[in-house]
């Protein structure tokens, strides 16, 4: 596949994950720290993001599998995870989907970026 034939696919890829609201502006204000001393700072925050969140998502599914649910352990989990929430154990099993399906959609949006290599930094408008 010629270079910018996939960049302009990983351009695709990057506007299909705001326009689904997979992405948002925390995610370009991450790519304006990314430089060339650090090409893959956003994949690395990325992958710290899901390694706690990882350890967060089994700490929630363990509280709510206890017949007596202790909401004020649950309600720091969820807060640190994504805020307050209501109806948790609903609430939690969307929160699960979303967070896999992002997970995959990022992952093979950075394979593909490595792939092709280095990118410029983003700019505000392209989303």
């Amino acid at each position: 596949m010629e270079r910018n034939q996939m960049h302009r696919q990983l351009a695709n890829m990057r506007k299909a994950l705001f326009d689904q609201g997979y992405l948002d502006e925390q995610f370009v204000q991450l790519e304006e720290l990314q430089d060339d001393v650090n090409p893959n700072f956003v994949e690395e925050i990325v992958t710290l993001f899901y390694r706690d969140s990882t350890r967060l998502i089994l700490n929630i599914e363990q509280a709510l599998e206890k017949s007596s649910l202790d909401f004020s352990k649950l309600d720091t989990y969820m807060h640190q995870l994504k805020g307050k929430t209501t109806r948790c154990k609903r609430t939690f099993q969307q929160l699960k989907k979303e967070y896999s399906t992002l997970k995959k959609k990022l992952e093979t949006y950075f394979q593909f970026a490595r792939q092709i290599g280095p990118v410029e930094t983003a700019c505000r408008s392209s989303y």
